[in-house]
């Protein structure tokens, strides 16, 4: 624990970059460079959202579309034990004028529909 506090939040985000799962690269294929609608997409992206006595709270996004305020999530098996932690962080989201799709892993089988579905919360 005390390694990731010592790191930066850039060098978190770095490495979760580098290490990111196949869903993840699967979606960020279909997302960079602008192919969804010219709209700029961000991977691994922190959310700052607090900060209090010289820390600061935020999340990491999966990925991210400043242009339209929407956050993306990918949502694997571990997302099956923390429910209440990923409905605490949406309810932040929102605070924060912030929108949120969740999308599950296994969607990424039909590609297609994941972007139609991107598109309508755009």
């Amino acid at each position: 624990m005390s390694e990731i506090k010592n790191r930066s939040i850039t060098e978190i985000a770095r490495g979760l970059r580098r290490n990111s799962t196949e869903a993840e690269d699967r979606l960020w294929k279909e997302l960079r460079n602008r192919k969804l609608d010219g709209l700029k997409s961000l991977r691994q992206h922190p959310l700052f959202y607090f900060s209090l006595k010289k820390r600061d709270y935020l999340f990491i996004a999966d990925f991210y579309c400043a242009e339209k305020r929407l956050v993306i999530e990918l949502d694997g098996k571990i997302h099956d034990y923390t429910k209440e932690y990923d409905t605490n962080r949406e309810a932040v989201m929102h605070g924060r004028d912030l929108k949120v799709l969740r999308i599950k892993n296994e969607e990424l089988e039909n590609m297609n529909n994941v972007l139609i579905k991107i598109k309508k919360h755009c």
